[in-house]
């Protein structure tokens, strides 16, 4: 007999899609980054994601599937900054960063997430820092070091783009920890929904003058975009979400351990990117210093 508080096993099945979209966002974005101009991606992908955002913000008021409190007018300014936080200055980063190194690098360097949010939440002074979580801290920095010094055979690393990449892992801690609270009181779907909608509209006026401009690239890059908008950002959003209904936090970060892994094989495939020697190691030190810090420290 099932226990009745058991998560449903469909939310499994859920997660492990949510780790092949999330995965697979690394390889479209580098199709769409092969044939377009990096602002052009970067504000279409804004544009179709708050387009896409709107049934599901109609149906989340006709379904009252929106905890938290009504968001007043007072709230714009918070709901805004967290939007360009998480949206803008992440995203950006992202996909610059992105464009300048592998799929291999960026996939074990936005596995620090977790541990750049502990950091920023000590300094809050909401979480305390063990000996555990230092070792822990220290083993995932010693697996970027290593990473530095691995260079896949086709080049495509750099530290520039690592550099880069690190930096919107800083923004999108900062859009955690900033928005929780904020969440918190008006509903995570409100909020991603405001921050959404804010950077369609930012991102509108520079989408229409890159098409005035002559955009001419394969049907595969421009999937890419429509994929980082449709798949990624709204689709694995909502999973996400749905995930945290049924599953506590910790079991739904193991999405966060497997995404490196599974991008970096995806971009062997896929892209014909082959790590250099020290990627593995890398990538353990890294993924073992996350969980120590996170799990159990």
């Amino acid at each position: 007999m099932r226990n009745p508080h058991a998560p449903p096993p469909a939310v499994y099945a859920w997660l492990a899609l949510l780790l092949l979209l999330w995965s697979a966002n690394f390889i479209f974005a580098k199709f769409a980054l092969r044939e377009l101009p990096l602002s052009l991606v970067l504000s279409l992908r804004y544009v179709f994601s708050a387009l896409c955002m709107l049934p599901v913000v109609a149906l989340g008021r006709r379904g009252a599937a929106w905890p938290g409190q009504a968001s007043k007018w007072s709230d714009a300014p918070a709901l805004l900054g967290v939007g360009l936080l998480g949206l803008v200055g992440n995203q950006v980063l992202f996909l610059v960063g992105l464009s300048m190194t592998s799929v291999a690098h960026a996939g074990v360097i936005t596995a620090l997430s977790p541990v750049l949010v502990l950091l920023g939440s000590a300094a809050f002074g909401n979480e305390r820092i063990t000996r555990l979580r230092i070792a822990g801290l220290l083993t995932a920095g010693c697996g970027v070091a290593v990473l530095q010094f691995s260079r896949g055979a086709a080049g495509e690393a750099t530290r520039t783009g690592d550099a880069v990449m690190l930096l919107s892992v800083v923004f999108f801690a900062g859009f955690n920890l900033l928005g929780k609270p904020l969440a918190e009181r008006v509903g995570s779907l409100r909020m991603n929904a405001m921050a959404y909608a804010a950077a369609g509209l930012l991102a509108l006026p520079f989408a229409l003058w890159n098409l005035s401009r002559g955009a001419h690239a394969s049907l595969l890059a421009w999937t890419g975009v429509a994929y980082m908008a449709v798949c990624s950002s709204v689709i694995g959003y909502l999973i996400y979400a749905h995930a945290l209904r049924h599953l506590p936090a910790s079991r739904v970060s193991v999405v966060i351990y497997l995404q490196p892994l599974l991008a970096s094989l995806l971009a062997v495939l896929m892209l014909g990117e082959r790590p250099g020697a020290g990627f593995l190691p890398a990538a353990a030190l890294v993924l073992t210093g996350v969980y120590v810090t996170e799990r159990l420290g």
